[in-house]
């Protein structure tokens, strides 16, 4: 039986860890996602009861709401509650507030003098769409842990819900930690005046009921204490880089670098299904040297740049021609939004130019595969000699990651310094300027004509550092810097004062 004592962990996320797919009737089928959020979760399981708060995605998802009448289930180990937000306000709430204005916000993509326009409509998403949501969430979390005797833990995910904490103490006041995790860059001040105050001030305010924020790195952390100084009134960091002090409560602003779940990615490596589609990728690489880009098609992951520095380096260096082969495995993301999409077409038409000016009888330079195949991007990791990951900003970025775990060539990582990742690899990585082409045209020649002592001395260095700190120790520190404030609460409390003389 589980303690009065022992805390519980309540993740709360657009996007929970199963999908639901109607077979007959009160009959469904669970479809379990393949995310490290899902990996950790089951993990932290095994220490403390855990409960998963999030939106229902299909029709399926909400017949299986009601079907259950809304209460929490236990699918798989995991206990989980879907909320049902009305489709108008959850079309608001993801589609205008939180994709695409957040976002770009915290990755710095807007053209200023063009895009975004705050309307009408941004209006209404933000007041009967992204703060009802939020609402919706804190009311489920408020009614799951009703009654608890125990110590409470929510940890909203991401941008998605930054308005919960404020509906989480209206609902439970000061019963609750609260704990948000922000899995994209925070930018520094000036990127937030794009938003008006009366969206600005909420925001961050609501934040700040938090009792810590975690974030990918220090720097984001910094940024957010910068930001709440620039824009709240009374609110002080006291010249530290990792708190801030606002309305007599002090948060926290922690970095938690995420990591992904070595175990899982190694035994995927090992799978059949993988070896297969390594040997198709060797055939095609042949004996060339093979430069390697995992990516979303995204303005953020910086892809056309890559192409236009890989075409400066066979412009410079014509010793690579026939040499070099660049595979890029391109997963299509949010197609409909024209950014992405115009996007897209200047990837494949640079990528097009390059093929029409060095190709020859028995040498394509650029081959790209568009679509999601996990195993195909283990596959190619295996084998590459260079890793290109150069965002422009990023909050970490998986892929160097499981990149330098999985190579079995002493490959070289070329890394953005704008990467998340920068802060745990960049010591042992070639690091660049995400727009500096030319330079990075330049490090993918020191890569190639590196020597293989030093080759593998940096590739060994970086797999000691992803093995050292998987997904699941992610959580678990969050969950214990939780705890220890828990407990220091509890010894101050329980502290006898001294009598006055």
């Amino acid at each position: 039986m589980t303690k009065s004592t022992d805390p519980l962990i309540v993740i709360a996320s657009n996007r929970g860890p199963f999908s639901f797919e109607k077979t007959g009737k009160g009959e469904f089928d669970v479809k379990r996602g393949a995310g490290g959020l899902v990996t950790a979760l089951s993990a932290l399981a095994e220490r403390h009861e855990v409960l998963w708060v999030a939106s229902t995605m299909t029709k399926d998802d909400r017949k299986w709401v009601k079907h259950h009448e809304g209460q929490v289930q236990n699918v798989e180990g995991i206990n989980l509650k879907l909320v049902d937000p009305d489709p108008d306000a959850y079309e608001g709430y993801y589609n205008v507030i939180a994709n695409p204005l957040l976002w770009f916000i915290q990755h710095q993509l807007w053209d200023i003098p063009r895009k975004p326009s705050i309307t009408e409509e941004t209006w209404k998403s933000w007041e009967e769409g992204y703060k009802p949501v939020n609402q919706i969430f804190a009311k489920a979390i408020a009614e799951a842990v009703e009654g608890s005797d125990r110590p409470v833990i929510v940890m909203p995910q991401d941008y998605h819900l930054y308005m919960a904490p404020h509906y989480l103490r209206q609902e439970l006041g000061e019963q609750v930690q609260i704990q948000p995790f922000i899995h994209i860059p925070w930018p520094g001040p000036d990127a937030w005046r794009i938003l008006p105050t009366q969206i600005r001030i909420p925001l961050l305010s609501s934040l700040l009921e938090s009792d810590r924020v975690g974030f990918q790195t220090k720097k984001d952390a910094f940024n957010f204490v910068q930001t709440c100084r620039f824009y709240l009134e009374g609110a002080h960091s006291h010249g530290r880089r990792d708190a801030i002090e606002y309305q007599g409560r002090d948060v926290a602003a922690r970095d938690f670098p995420i990591s992904i779940d070595v175990n899982r990615v190694q035994t995927m490596v090992a799978e059949h299904e993988t070896q297969l589609e390594k040997n198709q990728l060797m055939n095609i690489v042949g004996d060339r040297s093979l430069i390697l880009r995992v990516d979303r098609v995204e303005p953020s992951k910086n892809n056309l740049r890559g192409f236009e520095a890989y075409r400066t380096l066979l412009e410079n260096h014509p010793e690579h021609r026939g040499k070099v082969q660049f595979l890029a495995l391109l997963v299509p993301s949010r197609m409909k939004v024209g950014a992405y999409s115009d996007h897209l077409a200047e990837v494949m038409a640079e990528a097009g130019m390059i093929n029409a000016t060095y190709s020859n009888s028995f040498w394509e330079p650029v081959r790209i595969v568009l679509g999601d195949n996990y195993r195909r991007a283990l596959a190619a990791m295996q084998i590459y000699d260079i890793l290109l990951v150069n965002p422009i900003a990023d909050g970490m970025n998986l892929v160097a990651k499981e990149g330098v775990l999985v190579n079995q060539q002493d490959g070289v990582l070329i890394l953005s310094e704008f990467a998340g990742a920068f802060y745990e690899l960049g010591e042992n990585a070639l690091t660049v300027s995400p727009f500096d082409v030319y330079g990075l045209s330049e490090m993918m020649h020191k890569a190639l004509t590196m020597s293989g002592t030093e080759r593998q001395r940096r590739a060994e260095k970086l797999r000691k550092t992803v093995m050292a700190a998987d997904v699941r120790e992610w959580f678990y520190a969050q969950v214990d810097e939780a705890l220890h404030a828990l407990n220091s609460q509890d010894k101050k409390s329980s502290t006898p004062s001294t009598p006055s003389a």
